[in-house]
């Protein structure tokens, strides 16, 4: 007697879009004419859900925020989404899928949406660095992240 065949696992991107964007720039006109350069704060979050069988939307989060001194020259939000099928997939391999595969098919979306939205306040390009979604992973199932909550991983870098 043969064991009845499992079906194949798959997993398929099925849409990525821009969730929430946001820029403000508090200080304009002034800050344009102002030669500062400015530090830059950047924060990164995933998160992720299921909402239908088979189906889950992983965001990636970027809050970048520039200062001169205490003054906020511009603060840019992006929210980027992704829509992923993934059937068949034994529940253990489901956290990499969700943790480190799919952050990584949204992040150069979100690095150029934040790019463009800054470019088109009318500042520099910002190319965010690239992010290890594996190593940030694993940080977070070994508990070695104590600021991690429900959500994904979160990044801190300063520029």
């Amino acid at each position: 007697m043969t064991e009845p065949q499992q079906p194949a696992a798959t997993f398929q991107i099925e849409k990525i879009y821009v969730k929430d964007l946001s820029l403000e720039i508090p200080h304009a006109p002034q800050v344009f004419a102002e030669q500062a350069q400015p530090q830059i704060d950047v924060r990164i979050e995933s998160g992720e859900a299921r909402f239908q069988p088979d189906y889950y939307e992983v965001t990636l989060s970027v809050t970048v925020t520039a200062r001169a001194g205490e003054r906020t020259i511009f603060l840019a939000e992006a929210v980027q989404g992704g829509i992923f099928a993934m059937r068949n997939i034994p529940e253990a391999d489901l956290g990499p899928l969700l943790g480190i595969a799919c952050p990584t098919v949204l992040f150069p979306y979100l690095r150029e949406t934040i790019s463009d939205l800054i470019t088109r306040g009318g500042f520099p390009p910002l190319l965010l660095t690239p992010i290890s979604f594996e190593q940030l992973y694993l940080q977070r199932v070994q508990g070695n992240d104590p600021q991690q909550g429900s959500r994904g991983p979160r990044i801190e870098t300063a520029g």
